[in-house]
Parts: structure tokens; C-alpha cells; sequence
């Protein structure tokens, strides 16, 4: 029967049949005999194939192998004589599905990420690289486990949206008018109305939380920042519940439990993959995962946080003052240095937040919550949600758009009106602070950034 490689090193018997499908990594040819080690993409391992000249067209078929064919070998699993490996398969038959050339960018050696990302149509194929792919696929598991448990309903929201959610105008534009140089007119459009590409399916998230209570959405969204940076993509995947009948406290306390939990999921179902990050990119990687699942979260005030910068003794590259947005330095001081664990800052200058975010009895602060992480800073962003209609209005004049624009936003406070809250998590940012990894490119299969949108 076909077996993952991961089951095999795992799980596997001495004496068992089994069938393996993969790529070479190695080929190592003795007198009488060869070894072949193989990857499927199940594990960090490889399965050591023993190749006998028994084996039918054993000398045709070794030339045709070099690093990076494919290949399915069946046999019978023996103990290892080796090192490193408690099992490997005895081959009985072998077929080769595709031959690789010598210019094979994989040779076993080491490579940049920098050259990675240039070949990243074949990079998942490396140590490092499948094994953020495992876990990127671990933490998405987890969160759909999380939502699902707790009742969550799982809603798809729109990918072109005619609102700017966030109002920040960073924006790209969905159009099939040929523009030549003219003015264009989008009452001509596909649409009818000028188009976007979502920032963030949060608005709609509303929208099915004021009929299901508890929603989330899990999907791809899109910045048009013109940013160049390791933290910083233009296609990027987002999570984000919304919570009917719900406030500021209950958020925070959802967006709590909601991290301890995935980290646990991945410690305990990415072991292997989690040690090699900690060993080979970030040694810190597994006592950053026991302090976000062991430690209760710090909870401050933007005011408290900014008069905590303020006395410390830390020179920063921005200038800390009330009515400022915090900096990644700013930030990460707070919580790797000062507090060194997950901390949560509430209450925001209302000036610096959405529109859509609660305005405080002081009217001078918003109901909003960002949760600070050691190592990279902001990894959660939420706020309770202003439920207040005639409140609303006024927000959304304030910040220079017109009402009319979100006119079914509206009607959400129009009808039925309820407390709500949410949260927004960077599916990205999550994997690159859970690996280690220094450039979010590398925890993204194809990155979409300035200047590139290759494979």
C-alpha cells in the first residue's frame, strides 16, 4: 500500500510492504548496490531506499536518477544499519515517473532565501521551506478547529468590494476599461462603480454576525502599499471573527485564548518541523510558543503604554507622544523588554483608528485593542465596533467619507442594533512569529510585493 514518508519514520514495522512516492535527494551508488534517500513532503526526513542490482533494469533506471527526480520504489521495511534512522525500505521495484537534469537549481547545499524567492515554484521542496509550509498548514487547521468548537460560522466574504474598509486609500483598482490615456468614467465599468480588491472582509463579517452572533472569515485580502519590507506583503491572508453581543473585554479575551491555542495545536502536531526553527533560524522559536501558551497576557492603556515609553531610558527612532500610532519599536519594547510576554494595549486616540471602532465616553478615545508580541511586535489588531447609529455618522464624516457610500453599513445600526466586537490576525505574521523566519516573503508559497508577481 502507498505510504507517507512521515507515517514510515514515524509508525513503520520492519517486515511491512509498503509503497513510496517522491522526490531524490541524494543518490549514493556502491559495487553491487545503491542508496537513495527520498522526500515526499510529508516530513523533515528523508526514507533511506536500499537499491539492490536484483531489482529489474537496476542499471538502466540509476541513470536515469539524479537529485530531484521523481520516483515510486516498493519494498519491505528493514531495520536500519545507519545512523540517523531507525527503518529504511529494502526496494523490490522501482520506477522512475521523471528525470532531472544536472542544472538543477536544489543541489544539496545551502541556499538563500534571496535565491529562493527567485525559483519559488521549486523551493517548497527544501528543508526549511517545507517545513514553514507544514506549520503554515497546522496553524490554519487550528484556527478552523478553534471557530468550529467554539460554534463559529465560517462565512466567505467578497474579494472585490466597492468600500475602503480601513480608509487609508491603499487601494488596488479592479477595472476592465482600457484606459488610453482618458479620463475614466467607472459608471462604465464592470461595475457600474469604481472596484477594489478587499483590504478586509470585516465590514461583511458584520453583516453575517448581526443574523449568526459568531462568524469568522479566512481568506485572502490585498494592500496597495508601496512598502519594501520583511513585514510587509500585498496579497496576505487575514482572520478575522466578529462577535455579536459582545465588547471590548470579551474581545480581548477571545483574541487570547484564540493564540495560546494555535501555538499549543503546533507544538503538538509540528514537532519536529517547530526544533528545526529553533535550532537552525531562531533560537528563541520554542520559548516564544511557552510563553504565549503559558503566561497570561498583560493588559495596559494606549495612555499607560505611552507614559511607560516616555520613562524609560530607550532612545527610540520615533518620538513617543500622545496621539501617535505606536512603532514596531515602540512596540516590541513594550512586550519583549518591559513586560516579556504578550501584552494588550487598549483605548486609542480616535484619531489614529477606523472609523467603524467605538467611540469612549471621553471622546477622545475609540474601544480598540492591538495584542503586542515579543519578537514582532502588533499581531492582532480589534476593536468593539460602533454600534450607535447617529455616532457612526459622524465618524465616517469625520474621517472625509460620505455616508451614503456605506449606506447598508448603516442599516446594521438602523435594525437591530447590537454591541459587537472583532478582531483581525495576519495569517502571515502568525507563521513568521511562530518559525522565526526574518522575511514574511518566506512563510507565503508565491509572495506578491512591489515590482513582483511571478509564478
Amino acid at each position: 500500500m502507498n505510504r507517507r514518508i512521515n507515517d514510515i519514520l514515524k509508525a513503520g514495522q520492519p517486515d511491512e510492504v509498503v509503497t513510496v512516492q517522491g522526490w531524490v535527494r541524494t543518490k549514493r551508488e556502491l559495487k553491487d548496490f545503491s542508496f537513495l534517500e527520498i522526500n515526499d513532503g510529508s516530513s523533515m526526513g528523508n526514507l533511506q531506499v536500499i537499491l539492490t542490482d536484483d531489482i529489474p533494469d537496476y542499471n538502466p533506471l540509476l541513470k536515469q536518477i539524479n537529485t530531484g527526480a521523481s520516483v515510486e520504489v516498493a519494498g519491505t521495511l528493514v531495520p536500519s544499519q545507519g545512523k540517523g534512522q531507525s527503518i529504511e525500505l529494502k526496494a523490490s521495484s522501482l520506477i522512475v515517473y521523471g528525470e532531472c537534469p544536472a542544472d538543477y537549481p536544489l543541489q544539496k547545499k545551502r541556499h538563500s532565501f534571496e535565491f529562493l524567492r527567485t525559483i519559488a515554484h521549486l523551493r517548497a521542496r527544501t528543508n526549511t521551506l517545507g517545513a514553514v509550509m507544514r506549520v503554515r498548514n497546522a496553524c490554519a487547521a487550528a484556527i478552523h478547529n478553534f471557530f468550529q468548537e467554539k460554534g463559529f460560522l465560517w462565512v466567505h466574504t467578497p474579494i472585490i468590494t466597492a468600500s475602503d474598509c480601513e480608509g487609508a486609500g491603499e487601494l488596488f483598482t479592479v477595472t476592465n476599461l482600457d484606459f488610453n490615456g482618458k479620463k475614466i468614467d467607472f459608471s462604465e465599468d464592470f461595475f457600474g462603480k469604481r472596484a477594489y480588491l478587499t483590504v478586509s472582509g470585516q465590514l461583511e463579517a458584520e453583516v453575517m454576525a448581526m443574523a449568526f452572533q459568531n462568524v469568522y472569515t479566512f481568506g485572502p485580502t490585498f494592500r496597495a502599499e508601496n512598502s519594501n519590507t520583511s513585514r510587509h506583503l500585498a496579497e496576505f491572508w487575514m482572520v478575522e471573527p466578529e462577535m455579536a453581543f459582545c465588547d471590548i473585554e470579551g474581545d480581548q479575551d477571545l483574541a487570547e485564548e484564540f493564540l495560546k491555542y494555535i501555538f499549543k495545536f503546533v507544538l503538538d502536531n509540528c514537532q519536529e518541523d517547530m526544533e528545526f526553527f529553533n535550532e537552525r533560524i531562531d533560537k528563541t522559536v520554542l520559548s516564544t510558543a511557552e510563553n504565549i501558551i503559558n503566561n497570561e497576557f498583560a493588559r495596559i492603556t494606549y495612555t499607560d503604554a505611552v507614559d511607560l515609553l516616555l520613562k524609560s531610558d530607550r532612545t527610540f527612532d520615533f518620538p513617543v507622544e500622545w496621539g501617535v500610532d505606536l512603532q514596531s519599536e515602540h512596540e516590541r519594547y513594550l512586550a519583549e523588554e518591559l513586560f516579556k510576554k504578550p501584552l494588550i494595549v487598549t483605548n486609542y486616540p480616535k484619531t489614529i483608528k477606523a472609523f467603524y471602532m467605538r467611540l469612549n465616553d471621553d471622546d477622545k478615545t475609540v474601544a480598540a485593542m492591538d495584542i503586542l508580541a515579543p519578537k514582532i511586535g502588533e499581531i492582532i489588531g480589534g476593536s468593539q465596533r460602533e454600534e450607535r447609529l447617529d455616532v457612526l455618522i459622524e465618524r465616517i464624516k469625520e474621517q472625509g467619507m460620505n455616508p451614503e457610500d456605506l449606506w447598508w453599513y448603516l442599516d446594521l445600526r438602523k435594525y437591530g442594533t447590537v454591541p459587537h466586537a472583532g478582531f483581525g490576525l495576519g495569517f502571515e505574521r502568525l507563521v513568521q512569529f511562530m518559525t522565526g523566519m526574518a522575511n514574511i516573503r518566506d512563510v507565503i508559497p508565491f509572495p506578491r510585493t512591489p515590482l513582483s508577481a511571478e509564478f
